[in-house]
């Protein structure tokens, strides 16, 4: 019986190329290497289009925050408020903003590179979440003054979020809110058509604020929307411990359930990186 040579081929280059390396490894090594050149650029830029890119991102986010509320306020459906919540989502995609903690990717897998100085990570963390926040809370005070039968759901809404408290329960939806934001991030890089880099920006939006994940910059905006209306039993010193304590569980759920564990499946690849290191990180 004939065997045909050509399927062989396309098994052989199926299962891997002449050293060996298997095709997802190659794509995991290509959306590193684009995750590490991506990650240079955001952590050498200078603090005005530091500032203004997490200023643009707290807005982008915050139009989905909008579409959250009407929805809500229309059909009380949390579900369908939550996919509604996308068009921020899609809007950090489109318009190439940031989050602070679409930052636990990018960024920290540049620094374990060895491609940028940790010190340059902190000062991207710190620009981008106040500019996140800056942003979300002048957009929200206007769409309570423009909206204002939103008020008592946007007073609602956050009263959510502060009332988790202080504990595992607030904590494990941090950390799954940390880990669907950079599983995003992760997915994103994965491709270069912005076509498929909305499907995950849709998904991860609807997780996000349909299944109430308790994600640092989503709940504040929301608790700030609840505290433009004036009308709420919690005040600023609520949503600082909120959102500080929700940011730590986004902190370990995204670097250590998803950038850590990526990192690991092409250690060599970084280890390549690694072995190359950028002269500021030399000197430090």
């Amino acid at each position: 019986m004939a065997v045909d040579s050509r399927a062989g081929g396309d098994l052989a280059g199926d299962a891997g190329d002449e050293s060996g390396q298997s095709v997802n490894e190659q794509e995991v090594e290509d959306t590193l290497q684009r995750t590490v050149e991506e990650g240079k650029r955001r952590l050498n830029r200078s603090w005005a289009p530091l500032l203004a890119t997490g200023l643009v991102g707290g807005i982008d986010v915050a139009t989905g925050v909008l579409a959250l509320l009407v929805v809500e306020t229309e059909t009380g459906n949390k579900l369908l408020a939550g996919l509604a919540f996308s068009i921020g989502f899609i809007a950090l995609a489109m318009a190439r903003s940031e989050l602070f903690t679409e930052d636990f990717l990018v960024p920290v897998g540049t620094v374990i590179a060895r491609q940028a100085p940790l010190r340059s990570l902190f000062r991207l963390w710190g620009a981008t979440a106040a500019g996140n926040l800056v942003g979300g809370w002048i957009f929200t005070l206007l769409i309570i003054d423009g909206f204002p039968d939103v008020e008592k759901t946007a007073a609602d809404a956050g009263a959510y979020y502060v009332d988790l408290g202080i504990g595992w329960r607030s904590f494990a939806l941090a950390l799954l809110g940390g880990s669907v934001i950079t599983l995003m991030t992760w997915m994103q890089h994965a491709t270069e058509s912005l076509g498929v880099r909305l499907v995950p920006a849709v998904t991860t939006g609807f997780l996000l604020a349909g299944l109430q994940l308790n994600h640092a910059i989503v709940a504040s905006l929301i608790i700030f929307a609840g505290l433009h209306t004036h009308h709420t039993s919690y005040g600023y010193l609520d949503w600082a411990g909120t959102a500080g304590w929700a940011a730590l569980g986004n902190m370990v759920g995204g670097i250590a359930l998803v950038t850590l564990l990526r990192l690991l499946q092409v250690p060599h690849k970084v280890r390549e990186h690694a072995q190359n290191p950028t002269p500021d990180v030399e000197a430090s």
